[in-house]
């Protein structure tokens, strides 16, 4: 059994040591696919790959228990946190635009910003929307777009996570990408 394994099975058991050991060994592969992951939109709108991996080890350190059974569960597990997280980071950020809680806007030259900006946040909230329309159809679809699309995961290691055939996860992923082009288009 590998270290990552063994240090999950103890965070599982509740050992915080084994947990900050494990977000240690893990931090350069979850920077590399919140960096893939934010690298799809406008950067300078949401947050940048530290924020995102620093978020996703504080919703992780929030949870009641760890889940995954082994390194590649675990990231996984870390893409579908990093997709939650950018979405709820977008949908704050439309929310602050709709007035949320600001007294007084002043125009500027920052307005082109803005509204490619917006536009960036609310293409996320589409694609989440699409995902969430795919899950009542096929949530494995939606697992293996989280994990490949989210996690940059390769579709040999979505396979071992699903219990799959590559050629299996190759089927789900065209399907997928079909299903959520047409709903992003509707």
């Amino acid at each position: 059994m590998g270290d990552i394994t063994q240090l999950i099975q103890r965070a599982r058991a509740g050992d915080r040591a084994a947990f900050d050991s494990l977000f240690e060994l893990l931090y350069p592969e979850l920077r590399r696919i919140a960096h893939a992951r934010l690298a799809r939109n406008v950067r300078d709108t949401l947050m940048d790959t530290t924020a995102l991996v620093h978020e996703c080890y504080l919703k992780f350190s929030q949870a009641a228990r760890l889940t995954p059974g082994d390194r590649i569960h675990f990231l996984s597990y870390a893409a579908t946190v990093m997709r939650s997280i950018i979405v709820d980071t977008a949908r704050a950020s439309l929310a602050q635009r709709r007035g949320g809680d600001a007294l007084h806007v002043t125009l500027d030259t920052g307005v082109a910003e803005s509204a490619a900006a917006q536009a960036s946040e609310h293409e996320i909230l589409d694609v989440h929307a699409a995902l969430d329309e795919l899950a009542r159809l096929d949530q494995r679809l939606v697992q293996v777009v989280e994990m490949r699309y989210f996690g940059g995961m390769k579709d040999e290691e979505i396979a071992q996570v699903l219990g799959l055939t590559d050629r299996t996860v190759r089927r789900d992923w065209e399907k997928a990408r079909l299903l959520l082009a047409h709903a992003l288009r509707s």
